[in-house]
């Protein structure tokens, strides 16, 4: 594997990011593109076999290319996990048992995992998050302490590889927090 740069610390690295129907598009998109900006190739992995659609603002939004179907999608390729939120979108993941082995792969392995806004209820039933400290969309912290979890308000908490944010708002503070968290690791995912 090449040096890291301080141009792009994730050159080289693979990052897969898991929706479902109706994720934040923007919870997507913006974290997408600072990890392809930091060097990172970025696979689109979904229940939905060939497109899933997004959730813009109160409304449907844009139709994305799935990479990967979820059910065949091996975490072992993967350097770090992105879970974008949106309601919809991780209320349909946490009751998807590919999602929980997925999620339950990065954790077990050590590797980062990256999760915004609703994001975190996936992580919840996966049965991940017992005594970590982290952050949410705020309508989730008692389902966060019932699971076990420090839940405080702030932008990004970081905790041993999980990276929590709140929502849109606080995604460049999200964004620079997961290219560092993800750099810090070493590069064990494959190419394609």
């Amino acid at each position: 594997m090449e040096p890291l740069t301080e141009e792009m610390p994730l050159k080289g690295r693979r990052i897969a990011a898991v929706v479902e129907e109706g994720f934040e598009e923007i919870e997507l998109v913006e974290p997408m593109r600072a990890l392809v900006q930091a060097g990172a190739a970025v696979d689109l992995i979904s229940p939905r076999k060939d497109v899933v659609r997004s959730w813009n603002h109160g409304d449907w939004g844009t139709d994305f290319k799935v990479d990967i179907d979820l059910a065949s999608a091996d975490p072992r390729r993967y350097d770090g996990l992105l879970l974008p939120g949106g309601v919809r979108n991780p209320d349909r993941l946490r009751r998807n048992k590919d999602a929980w082995r997925f999620v339950r792969a990065f954790f077990a392995d050590g590797k980062p995992v990256a999760a915004i806004c609703h994001a975190p209820w996936t992580l919840i039933d996966a049965g991940v998050i017992d005594g970590r400290r982290m952050t949410s969309y705020p309508s989730l912290q008692t389902d966060l302490r019932n699971a076990g979890a420090d839940w405080v308000d702030k932008d990004v908490v970081v905790d041993r590889g999980l990276i929590t944010s709140r929502g849109p708002k606080d995604i460049p503070a999200f964004n620079r927090a997961m290219i560092g968290e993800f750099a810090r690791t070493h590069g064990t995912g494959g190419a394609r």
